[in-house]
């Protein structure tokens, strides 16, 4: 839990100066990545994090945040509050120097932060640099200190204008729409998960969001911590054990966290942060608990029997299947590869990772022997199935793919070898299969027919799963491999589209090779190439003109539009007769499937890339769609239930396809 520390000696002397701000208005990008969603939203991320550093070191307990009416946030803590004291160096206030020079702040002298989680401290500066408007109020000393700042140019000095009995720090900042020229609209659901991440990571520390434009508010408190988060990761989940492992030792000038939890998937859920920064390309923390959870994993197996003398070790794939874990080191120098901080090398934190892990999991599973054998048979059970799956694997997996060697019957490929210029479309039903082939653009699109439902991977292994003829055609029509052999770089095709019927059938089948991809293949989700084809509802006809219908709205409009535009040439339209007959539809058909139509409906429709429709998938919260596919393709049926019941309102009785 955090304690709130007293610290009067927080002063301007421990503030160090190393450069200017200047290019940070002339290359944003430079800074906070881009300047579209994620660089507006990572402003609010920059200024937070100054506050999570304050609770991180023990001098706050309540951190809030405010999207504002008038376009604004708000990040306040009841920390220390940044010193206003002179610096010598710069002549100006330690407020002043943080806000607007570039590596200014206390992250980089000795007195002020052990750890921290800020960006290499550049963060305030380049906040304000970036804002038309930046307004900074310290509660310290008794008093309460305010500046204003306009596109990081100090306004005024700092003042003195009221009274404070408590201290801290509140940043208000409006973004400069000059800068960010795709939107400076904060996103209530971001900055929620941002939030929520942060009360995780550190336990004991009150977190809140408030929306002023909606009224919406949430707030968190984990007094678990980690341990808390690794429950929630495990949600609708089976559990191997009901009771989570958990670590927190200082190793040197390190402190070391980490709580781990199996549940009964066989998805790997691993979390490294470095001084709350998710790390998401790992670095040495992540190889330090790796290789020691598979080291006492399989000497515990040795030492008790469950693992025989001339049996193999245990892999780290086996050991980590149905594994959650989260992973937070805090260390005062941290050493991130890239600006984005994506991969922590400090080559010490793993000594200190493995060092922690091989002691306290090694006691934890001779402490807990029931425990100690569900993990180590949910590991030898995965280790019979991965060479099941290796067996299976090299039977339907063959060198030369890409040159179309082992490419599967069903598949009418494309004549273009350029992946960036082809596209396969994944059609439910031979009859949609066989339309499709014949009214694409064959230089281009290719066409793999799927008979019936696929197997639904969230509830079998690898060697099941291989054992599934739709779900082998498809690896093989991709080119990207398996397991471990997967390799974005064999990609056939930067398009691939999942064009199923657009009834309840439909929708399942489109679910379960979602639920594939995202499992087996998410490099490719992740990259943006995972479409699914919008089919229309509607054909209606007007003497040789044809009209499609996307939707029940969509047809409407059309009616509306065929109306009025009989009404300007003059037709006497009378309202309360038929709508279709006064619009001048001579035939209506709604479509039950894809195979109602001829190639060159589907052509036109569905294929032709001047007039189709496609939905992007998109992955922008992996924990919230691995609960998602958890809860509509996993074991527990209260849960599907549950998610069904609760939006069962939303749904309109005419669209009930029964």
């Amino acid at each position: 839990m955090v304690k709130q520390k007293i610290d009067s000696s927080y002063t301007g002397s421990q503030i160090q100066v190393l450069e200017g701000l200047d290019p940070v208005r002339k290359r944003p990008g430079m800074y906070i990545g881009s300047t579209g969603y994620e660089g507006l939203h990572h402003l609010i991320k920059e200024i937070a994090d100054n506050s999570i550093d304050e609770a991180i070191a023990g001098y706050a307990t309540k951190i809030e945040v405010i999207l504002r009416e008038d376009g604004g946030v708000s990040v306040s803590d009841d920390g220390r509050g940044i010193p206003v004291d002179k610096l010598a160096k710069t002549g100006k206030s330690a407020l002043e120097t943080v806000l607007t020079v570039l590596h200014a702040g206390g992250k980089f002298g000795n007195g002020g932060y052990k750890v921290s989680s800020g960006l290499h401290g550049v963060g305030s500066s380049v906040v304000n640099a970036l804002s038309n408007q930046l307004i900074a109020e310290v509660r310290k000393d008794h008093k309460l200190y305010r500046q204003e700042y306009a596109k990081g140019v100090p306004q005024s000095e700092v003042a003195v204008v009221g009274k404070s009995t408590k201290t801290g720090t509140t940043i208000t900042f409006y973004p400069d729409e000059t800068i960010f020229k795709e939107t400076i609209e904060f996103d209530y659901k971001w900055v929620v998960n941002y939030i929520r991440h942060q009360a995780y990571l550190t336990k004991g520390v009150y977190v809140s969001v408030r929306d002023e434009r909606t009224k919406e508010r949430e707030a968190f408190y984990f007094e678990g911590g980690i341990q808390s988060y690794v429950k929630y990761l495990n949600v609708g989940k089976d559990v191997v054990t009901d009771d989570i492992f958990y670590v927190e030792r200082q190793v040197e000038d390190s402190m070391v966290e980490v709580a781990v939890q199996y549940n009964e998937t066989f998805v790997e859920i691993v979390k490294p942060f470095a001084n709350n920064v998710l790390t998401m390309d790992g670095g040495t923390h992540l190889v330090g608990f790796r290789s020691a959870l598979t080291r006492v994993i399989n000497d515990y197996a040795r030492k008790s029997g469950l693992l025989k003398e001339k049996e193999e070790n245990l892999s780290g794939d086996d050991i980590r299947e149905g594994l959650t874990a989260i992973i937070l080191v805090k260390l005062p120098d941290p050493q991130f590869e890239g600006q984005t901080k994506n991969k922590l090398g400090n080559p010490e934190v793993r000594r200190y990772v493995e060092q922690v892990m091989n002691e306290y999991f090694s006691y934890y599973l001779e402490e807990n022997p029931n425990v100690a054998k569900k993990i180590v048979g949910k590991a030898l059970l995965a280790a019979r199935a991965r060479k099941a799956a290796r067996a299976a694997r090299d039977n339907v997996i063959r060198k030369g793919a890409l040159d179309g060697m082992s490419l599967p019957g069903k598949l009418s490929d494309c004549s273009s070898k350029d992946p960036s210029e082809s596209e396969i479309y994944i059609v439910e039903g031979d009859s949609a299969g066989g339309s499709a082939k014949s009214g694409r653009d064959s230089r281009t699109q290719a066409i793999l027919p799927l008979r019936g439902k696929v197997l639904n991977v969230e509830r079998a292994r690898l060697d099941r799963m291989l054992g599934n003829n739709e779900i082998v055609s498809l690896i093989k029509a991709l080119g990207v491999g398996i397991s471990d052999q997967f390799d974005i770089s064999g990609l056939r095709y930067h398009r691939i589209v999942i064009m199923t019927d657009a009834d309840v059938d439909g929708s399942h089948i489109a679910t379960l090779l979602i639920t594939f991809l995202f499992r087996y293949m998410k490099e490719v989700v992740d990259g943006g190439y995972v479409y699914l084809a919008k089919p229309p509802l509607f054909l209606m006809r007007v003497g040789t003109k044809k009209h499609y219908a996307y939707s029940d709205e969509e047809r409407d409009a059309i009616v509306d539009q065929l109306i009025a535009d009989r009404r300007t040439k003059g037709v006497a339209i009378d309202e309360t007769a038929d709508r279709n007959k006064q619009a001048g539809i001579t035939m209506l058909q709604r479509y039950k499937g894809l195979g109602e139509m001829d190639a060159e409906q589907l052509w036109e429709t569905t294929m032709n890339p001047e007039n189709r429709v496609l939905i992007q998938v998109k992955v922008e919260d992996a924990e919230k769609a691995d609960a998602i596919f958890t809860k509509l393709m996993g074991d527990q049926v209260d849960l599907r239930k549950a998610f069904i019941q609760s939006r069962a309102k939303f749904v309109k009785v005419e669209e009930l396809d029964i």
